[in-house]
């Protein structure tokens, strides 16, 4: 692809920025609350910021497919692909707390190649490239490229949690915890240097999709703990399957020797493979 080709991509995402994330932080804390099948939050501030951020893609690129959590579910085989989560942390937000993202991710022949995660509360825009043709890799938060930052696990290091795996509580950890609420958030602390891992049990391929690109740019390992079991990874997507029924139990660490470290932490026992 042309240069002209990622600057559309990057500029689109910054307009979206720009037009979507002002309404959102008016609502925040105020939007009503509705429980989905599944048992997790949506508000009305969601389904407006999925339509929204999909009417200004379509503007810019016609001819490329969507993936929503609020919206379609299923991967058709399309060439080009967006992920939208248009609020990633929906809880956090319904009560006001200011941790909680705009995530999309743009994949290519089914691979997340480009990612955009935009934290409106804390003003701290990530994006990244991996594999993406064209253009180099990179990761980046607020225009200033980024790496993990490796380190000696200590009780002065962080580890974050999701809330469905703290059953590493109950014995020693090697690290102080924290818990944060949204799942690319968390994931992407690992990518910026905040931390040496993060964990989410349960995340959907739009809670990790965003964040992908930008972990692996910025030198992260990535491990599927149930892949085993799936007997298969989530990425390249399959076609024609439906996404919103499959979860992948999600370890990010600064770099091979901490994700074999952790994982022993998170899943006893198991075997664990990096990507």
């Amino acid at each position: 692809m042309t240069p002209e080709f990622w600057n559309d991509v990057l500029e689109t995402c910054a307009q979206m920025q720009t037009i979507v994330a002002p309404r959102l932080m008016e609502w925040a804390g105020q939007s009503s609350i509705e429980h989905k099948a599944d048992g997790s939050l949506v508000t009305r501030a969601d389904l407006w910021a999925d339509q929204k951020i999909r009417e200004l893609l379509q503007e810019v690129f016609p001819t490329h497919a969507y993936l929503t959590e609020e919206g379609n579910h299923t991967y058709q085989g399309e060439p080009w692909c967006w992920i939208i989560d248009p609020i990633d942390g929906t809880t956090n937000y319904s009560h006001g707390l200011p941790i909680w993202c705009i995530a999309l991710s743009l994949l290519y022949q089914g691979m997340p190649i480009f990612g955009y995660v935009h934290a409106p509360p804390l003003g701290q825009t990530f994006h990244g490239y991996y594999h993406a043709p064209g253009h180099p890799n990179g990761a980046f938060l607020n225009g200033q490229r980024i790496g993990v930052k490796v380190a000696e696990p200590n009780q002065h290091a962080f580890f974050s949690l999701c809330a469905r795996s703290t059953e590493v509580l109950k014995r020693s950890f090697p690290c102080k915890i924290r818990m944060l609420g949204s799942a690319s958030y968390n994931l992407l602390t690992v990518a910026v240097g905040y931390t040496l891992g993060a964990v989410e049990r349960t995340p959907h391929i739009w809670d990790i999709a965003p964040a992908w690109p930008i972990l692996h740019a910025a030198g992260a390992d990535w491990r599927w703990l149930n892949a085993p079991m799936l007997g298969q990874k989530p990425f390249p997507l399959t076609t024609n399957e439906d996404t919103s029924h499959r979860t992948f139990h999600t370890l990010v660490s600064a770099n091979t020797s901490l994700g074999k470290f952790f994982s022993a932490y998170i899943l006893p026992n198991t075997l664990n493979r990096g990507t």
